[in-house]
């Protein structure tokens, strides 16, 4: 057997479609996994004292100030007044990630918002979101 003759140009481009077809095949099987998808979970219910899906005690958000718990900024802007906020600045879509002094702060341009949400401080011309929170028993619990 007497094998074909081969130049520079011949191997190079055999050599290019080689890598391109073994990309193509890395690139189809990327991320596949042959293992089962895991069964959805159940929504998490409610235990005896209601606070399965808590966001935090009363006791632990101090009035004239708040907490941010996840995507929730928490605050008590008197005694008992309980209010649930959106963490997403209004400005530019920055996460706040700071309470003081009865200010809600935004790191990126310096946006302030009150323990309400309303804008204190530019750049934002909006207030934050509202969510849907309520207190059962000691515990604020979403929705």
């Amino acid at each position: 057997m007497t094998l074909p003759d081969l130049n520079r140009r011949t191997v190079v481009a055999g050599a290019g479609a080689l890598a391109a077809a073994a990309t193509l095949t890395a690139c189809s099987t990327y991320g596949k996994d042959d293992s089962p998808a895991p069964a959805p979970t159940e929504p998490a219910q409610p235990g005896p004292a209601g606070t399965a899906s808590g966001l935090a005690k009363t006791a632990d958000i101090p009035v004239g100030g708040g907490k941010i718990v996840g995507n929730t900024v928490l605050t008590q802007p008197t005694a008992g007044q309980f209010v649930g906020l959106d963490t997403t600045c209004t400005h530019a879509g920055c996460k706040v990630t700071e309470i003081a002094g009865g200010t809600i702060i935004c790191p990126c341009h310096g946006s302030k918002f009150g323990l309400d949400g309303a804008v204190a401080a530019g750049p934002a011309t909006r207030p934050l979101k509202s969510k849907s929170i309520r207190v059962e028993g000691d515990s604020i619990i979403e929705g």
